[in-house]
């Protein structure tokens, strides 16, 4: 089995680091001083939150300590039978179905942050890469990369 890793999935790789390091810095802000960072409490209102707290947490654990976890795992490719238990694929390595998952759950972030505060620019930019992680992701070369040998040998 081939194990250069193909092009694309640099790209895949740099996308992971730039939701992580973006999603530690947006989630750290969001507990700690949110005003500052330019979240209105009236945008709250209807919202199931009183506080930034929450929001600041989960952004801080789905979009960045989980795609370093994924970065870690497609760069190394480390077996694991905990990571191994949420994988729907069992013919690709874990971090390949987590990177899948990753994308889903930004798009899935985006789209309800833009339903709760107003526009601004970093919006429709990270959909772009929720997308991106999506597409690259299932990239051809990128699929064979991760591919686990036939189960049935």
């Amino acid at each position: 089995m081939n194990t250069a890793r193909p092009i694309p999935l640099y790209v895949l790789l740099l996308l992971h680091v730039i939701l992580g390091t973006g999603a530690f810095y947006g989630g750290w802000h969001l507990i700690t001083d949110p005003i500052s960072f330019g979240m209105k409490p009236e945008w709250l209102a209807a919202s199931p939150f009183s506080s930034y707290l929450i929001p600041g947490v989960v952004l801080l654990l789905v979009n960045g300590v989980f795609p370093m976890l994924i970065l870690w795992g497609l760069f190394f490719k480390p077996g694991s039978s905990i990571f191994n238990r949420l994988n729907i694929y069992a013919n690709r390595h874990w971090a390949w179905t987590y990177s899948l998952f990753s994308g889903i759950m930004l798009i899935g972030w985006i789209n309800v942050q833009m339903t709760m505060v107003p526009f601004f620019w970093l919006q429709p930019v990270f959909l772009a890469v929720g997308l991106l992680i999506l597409i690259l992701t299932l990239w051809p070369s990128v699929m064979r990369h991760y591919l686990i040998a036939d189960l049935s040998d």
